[in-house]
């Protein structure tokens, strides 16, 4: 709105009069304000749902090497002598129980060597542990979960106030309520209770994998920060996204929900209570118009005005046309309209000249 009436009412109002009646206003205000702002941060839950497929790519091609478990046991429960074994038997000859006349040895024990493959290599100790944290991380989110963030920002006013120009008493009772209610959902296709819950069902799947229950099993000890860079750490594809959540989850242990909580009543004097003194006095000038008529000058401005405007118009939806041709189209348009109203006028004449001429031609004979 480039000019508020109301300014030009202002401006054009008596000196003395708006003193007058600012001198003698007698007001108060009472303020009521209640906020609450909720801003909750879902980065997590984009974080953890981006990562779980990588993780699921490292369970699936982990990191493992070859256990030899060496026990001496009774001939009869080796399960398969190897070079090991004999090695073993001949440096302890008191497992020899005897010797043939073939000089074939048989021995009371021997060694027996299992070859068994094992999962406790440090890249898969320090995705177990992701995985003990992620698990953490979301109980902790479920225990005081907020599923968006929110606003409510409701603020009233009541104000009364009292003035006197000579003996006019003036009085104004004004409340007013601005209402501000949000709740931002966050981004997503789904709601966001569906969406942790599918984040705690893929995790639970992780937990199922052979590597990680066989860690469990053996109760390997968790990582404790900072991660070795090694290289597979440092090179796999895999485990650079898992070291991003792994990072975002050290770095935020601390639920990063914040509450801003705001409720007062309050009577102003400064600012505002000023601001809503003015706005009295404009509503005072305003009422006042109601004492004044309109001069005929005035309203001829205001005709002169609208035709300015009219032709303004005109001129810039047409711009593209010459000056000459854009007076002859105005002034066509004036004539076919004048025309219009002339022919129209015209017309209802000879109707009613053609009615009369026909009445007076059947009254002619007529002999009284």
């Amino acid at each position: 709105m480039d000019n508020i009436k109301v300014v030009d009412l202002y401006k054009s109002s008596n000196g003395e009069k708006t003193s007058k009646f600012i001198e003698n206003t007698r007001s108060s205000l009472l303020v009521d304000k209640d906020l609450k702002k909720v801003e909750v941060d879902f980065e997590w839950l984009d974080l953890m749902e981006k990562t779980i497929p990588y993780i699921d790519n490292i369970l699936r091609n982990p990191n493992r090497f070859i256990v030899n478990e060496e026990e001496v046991v009774k001939v009869e429960l080796a399960r398969r002598v190897t070079a090991e074994s004999i090695r073993h038997l001949s440096s302890h000859t008191n497992y020899i129980q005897d010797i043939n006349k073939d000089g074939e040895v048989k021995p009371s024990k021997i060694l027996n060597i299992n070859k068994e493959e094992s999962y406790d290599t440090y890249e898969n100790r320090v995705i177990y542990t992701l995985i003990q944290n992620m698990i953490n991380f979301l109980e902790l989110k479920k225990s005081s979960l907020l599923t968006s963030s929110s606003l409510r920002d409701i603020k009233k006013l009541e104000y009364h106030a009292k003035s006197k120009v000579g003996l006019e008493q003036v009085s104004l009772e004004l409340n007013m309520t601005s209402s501000l209610i949000d709740k931002k959902e966050p981004d997503g296709e789904s709601p966001i209770e569906e969406r942790i819950k599918k984040l705690d069902d893929n995790i639970k799947m992780l937990t199922c994998s052979e590597v990680y229950k066989n860690l469990k099993r053996i109760n390997v000890a968790k990582v404790i920060p900072p991660v070795k860079k090694t290289n597979v750490i440092l090179k796999n594809t895999n485990f650079q996204y898992a070291m991003v959540l792994w990072n975002y989850l050290q770095d935020h242990v601390a639920d990063t929900s914040k509450t801003i909580k705001e409720n007062k009543k309050y009577e102003d004097n400064g600012i505002l209570k000023e601001y809503v003194d003015n706005t009295f006095l404009l509503n005072y000038l305003a009422i006042s118009t109601l004492n004044e008529e309109v001069p005929f000058n005035e309203k001829q401005e205001v005709i002169e005005e609208l035709t300015d405007n009219l032709i303004q118009k005109i001129v810039e939806l047409n711009s593209e046309l010459p000056l000459s041709v854009l007076k002859d189209k105005i002034g066509e348009k004036i004539a076919i309209t004048k025309y219009r109203k002339e022919a129209s006028l015209y017309e209802i004449q000879k109707v009613f000249s053609d009615h009369i001429k026909l009445y007076l031609d059947k009254i002619e004979g007529i002999n009284i």
